[in-house]
């Protein structure tokens, strides 16, 4: 509740004060086009960035990777997008601080620590995988094959 009245009454209004300062103090049209400027390149500058991101996740999905550092980076783009078309000075500093490739993984990086403990896998919960497979010679092989990278609660109980 405290993080989402933050977001939306606190910080608009902090920003209306800043623009309005700066306004009086640069005046009001070249606070507007300083405004419009952050706005297009931060555009440009999210633009290029979710195409290199977008481009690295996919190297990854051809090398049979999983791109979850390529995914966060790109959610955070997308934040960054919004928040550099959003009229506003400090905004605008948290979107240009996401879009700069040092700053962005070094969040993700901080992130993904934060939530590694917090993620399941599919993986964890398979104890038994299906196996089939067809010869040349029109044969079946079925079976079932357990995965010993995780143990299971059967694998603790079969070595005592």
């Amino acid at each position: 509740m405290p993080i989402l009245f933050l977001l939306f009454a606190i910080i608009p209004v902090a920003e209306i004060a800043l623009l309005i300062h700066v306004g009086g103090e640069i005046g009001g049209w070249n606070t507007i086009a300083l405004v419009l400027i952050t706005a297009a390149v931060g555009a440009f500058l999210v633009k290029r960035e979710g195409l290199a991101t977008m481009q690295a996740a996919q190297n990854k999905l051809q090398q049979q990777q999983m791109p979850g550092q390529e995914l966060f980076e790109g959610a955070c783009l997308l934040v960054a997008g919004v928040l550099l078309v959003t009229p506003g000075f400090m905004t605008d500093v948290v979107g240009f601080l996401l879009v700069i490739p040092p700053t962005r993984k070094a969040i993700a990086k901080a992130v993904s620590k934060r939530l590694s403990g917090h993620i399941v896998t599919q993986h964890s919960y398979s104890q038994y995988q299906s196996y089939r497979q067809d010869s040349n010679d029109g044969d079946v092989f079925e079976g079932e094959f357990r995965n010993h990278e995780t143990p299971t609660i059967d694998d603790k109980n079969e070595k005592n």
